[in-house]
């Protein structure tokens, strides 16, 4: 009889068929699981990252808008501090050339420009009773320090008392912190002047005088019986930084050099 051929149970091959393919279902399954975690994992990363650049913008941000505020204040340097006392201080300036479309009177129109700060010619005390000689005064310094005679000078209008605290402008004139040139705004002006009658950072804060130089602005601060004088053509473009509280009290004093444009002493009564 031939021999007969064994054949091997089908059941366990099935079962470990289907056993290696319910183990393939299962790894199949889990694959695209495991790839679906995979692809998951970065997100928190991204979700750092995107939190990094949204906190790096915040401070970019910050930083250029306390550099706009900074080039908007134009303020550098200190030109004179409310804790000096000064003797002098002179700063000679290139003139411009704003006195050309002028008539000129030699002697006297501004051959060397520049600024000065003085403590010396008004005390603390006179500041504040204002005496009838403040105008001599100044613009004798003011002669001196230009090397042009005193004689030569006449008052000239405006010639004003300010008083400037926070309160919110009503009119375009009232904006006293936009940077302007004397010598444009009032043609009659060749050298400019103002007594101070209150303290910067004591009696008003903000507030403060600012020289707009190209790249490296000054600043004056106010103090009582300070006089700060200033040939006034484009050559010292200036601005009053806004005050922010308190009260400023200046007196804006002013010289020309046409006797046309001159007036008389005010008259206390």
């Amino acid at each position: 009889m031939a021999p007969q051929r064994r054949v091997a149970p089908r059941g366990p091959e099935s079962g470990g068929a289907a056993g290696a393919g319910a183990g393939a279902d299962r790894g199949d399954r889990r694959r695209p699981g495991s790839g679906r975690r995979s692809r998951a994992r970065p997100e928190p990363r991204w979700r750092r990252l995107t939190a990094a650049f949204l906190l790096c913008s915040v401070v970019l941000g910050g930083l250029l808008a306390w550099s706009c505020l900074s080039a908007e204040e134009g303020v550098a340097e200190v030109l004179a501090g409310r804790g000096e006392h000064l003797q002098d201080r002179f700063v000679e300036v290139p003139c411009s050339e704003d006195y050309d479309s002028h008539k000129r009177y030699e002697g006297c129109t501004p051959r060397k420009c520049g600024r000065g700060v003085t403590d010396a010619v008004i005390s603390r005390e006179e500041a504040e009773r204002i005496r009838s000689d403040v105008r001599q005064r100044i613009q004798q310094r003011i002669a001196q320090a230009f090397g042009i005679s005193s004689s030569s000078l006449y008052l000239t209008k405006p010639t004003f008392f300010s008083r400037i605290n926070n309160t919110e402008a009503k009119t375009t004139h009232d904006e006293y912190w936009h940077p302007h040139v004397d010598k444009v705004t009032y043609g009659s002006f060749d050298y400019t002047s103002l007594l101070y009658l209150s303290d910067y950072a004591e009696d008003f804060g903000g507030g403060r005088f600012v020289f707009m130089d190209a790249g490296s602005n000054k600043t004056i601060e106010p103090r009582a019986g300070r006089v700060s004088f200033f040939t006034s053509g484009s050559e010292n473009l200036h601005r009053v930084e806004k005050v922010r509280w308190g009260t400023r009290y200046a007196i804006t004093i002013s010289f020309t050099c046409n006797p046309d444009h001159g007036i008389g002493d005010p008259v206390l009564t």
